[in-house]
């Protein structure tokens, strides 16, 4: 596979700069308290996740009582969360020993946690895409942490959002497996634990596949690829199994992920009866996506946004560095497929992400354009475009930190 070497092999490389678990240890505690400062001052009012966790730790799929008026499936006297159930799995732990009340009233501290984990993860991937310096490697986790919408979903919290952080921990960690070692079982497991975080990941499969196949075909002639295969599809399926039965003894069908039966507001709800997924929803998504502005205001900071997007090329203008990826390479090509792959569903999905500073269902593909970066910096540096682009994007981001308290 064209790829860079793997962590492993890189550590043990002669001139290996020894101060790089210290800086990455570094900014995983930089990354916590610049998201706990943007954060502690916000309740979102929605800590579904963490009282689902104590459901599950209780033999229930259904909460007592409904976080408002919306984003519910109210059946009788339960109250089921539509929302991808592994976040609420990976906090049972916590919720186990702290309960769901505490946890709730700490969110903002534990949702930075997780999006501070996010960052040193994508510290070890750009590392092992072969991003040298220390230098580089602190401008593209910069790009990742603090100019993409991770900054914003973890400054609002909520069920919304624990589902992005939780998917973009598991997906990172697939990509470092699949630039390492690439394990089918890992690689497997982490693939179905970003399905049941965020749906769309779904479609990242058939990449993961390829890996494994790919993997297999380095070995020679005799090499055959069905066994790996058979063991990578035994790692999803705990994950189908689950989402199946979990949609089953909740709503009677396996296809029923409470998504269609959400309570919402009245404008979201006469965008779904269009379609939960629709062509019709494509030029909208492709706004928010792409071409959304903000309204230019006569007071500080001279502008504001609407609350339904922002371009992309504004939130983020630091992804184009991975334009610079070699395209001839089968690698790059896979994770351009697969970033595309990834946001199709929500481009035709109703709900447009809103509330949100940016298009927050970008954050689906955001690891797969990120190794793309790091593939093209590790190959032809950081210009100084770039860096002017990833800090225009901190500022507008850090921006949205002030209007996460004032839209």
């Amino acid at each position: 596979m064209d790829s860079p070497p793997s962590g492993s092999t890189a550590a043990r490389s002669p001139g290996i700069d020894r101060r790089v678990p210290a800086v990455g240890i570094g900014v995983i505690l930089l990354a916590f308290g610049i998201y706990a400062w943007s954060s502690y001052q916000f309740d979102a009012g929605h800590p579904d996740f963490f009282y689902l966790a104590d459901a599950f730790l209780h033999g229930r799929t259904w909460l007592n009582h409904a976080f408002g008026p919306y984003d519910a499936v109210i059946v009788g006297t339960r109250v089921y969360v539509p929302f991808a159930p592994f976040p609420a799995i990976a906090v049972m732990p916590l919720v186990a020993v702290i309960g769901p009340e505490a946890a709730d009233r700490w969110e903002q501290i534990i949702g930075s946690a997780m999006a501070a984990v996010d960052v040193g993860l994508c510290w070890w991937l750009v590392g092992r895409l072969g991003v040298g310096t220390i230098g580089q490697r602190l401008s593209l986790v910069a790009l990742f942490g603090f100019s993409t919408a991770l900054w914003w979903v973890t400054t609002r919290g909520g069920v919304w959002h624990t589902g992005h952080q939780i998917a973009l921990m598991v997906t990172l960690a697939a990509l470092i497996e699949a630039f390492g070692r690439r394990r089918p079982l890992i690689l497997g497991l982490l693939l179905g634990a970003a399905f049941l975080s965020r749906a769309p990941l779904a479609f990242a499969a058939p990449f993961f596949a390829w890996v494994v196949i790919d993997s297999v075909e380095g070995g020679g002639p005799r090499s055959w690829p069905w066994p790996k295969l058979a063991i990578y599809a035994v790692g999803v399926s705990p994950a189908v199994l689950f989402a199946l039965w979990y949609n089953a003894v909740r709503f009677g069908s396996p296809l029923e992920s409470g998504y269609a039966l959400a309570s919402l507001p009245a404008f979201l709800e006469a965008q779904r009866a269009v379609g939960l997924f629709s062509p019709a929803h494509f030029e909208m998504n492709l706004d928010l996506l792409f071409a959304h502005l903000v309204r230019v205001s006569s007071t500080p900071p001279f502008f504001k946004p609407d609350g339904l997007g922002l371009s992309i090329f504004i939130t983020s203008p630091g992804l184009l560095l991975a334009l610079r990826a070699d395209w001839r390479s089968r690698m790059a090509v896979a994770l351009g497929l697969t970033t595309i792959a990834v946001i199709a569903p929500s481009l035709l999905y109703y709900g447009g992400g809103w509330l949100q500073y940016g298009y927050r269902y970008a954050l689906d593909s955001i690891p797969f354009v990120m190794a793309l970066v790091g593939l093209a910096v590790a190959r032809a540096g950081l210009p100084g475009w770039g860096k002017v682009l990833i800090v225009f994007g901190i500022a507008v981001n850090l921006l949205g930190v002030y209007w996460a308290y004032n839209l």
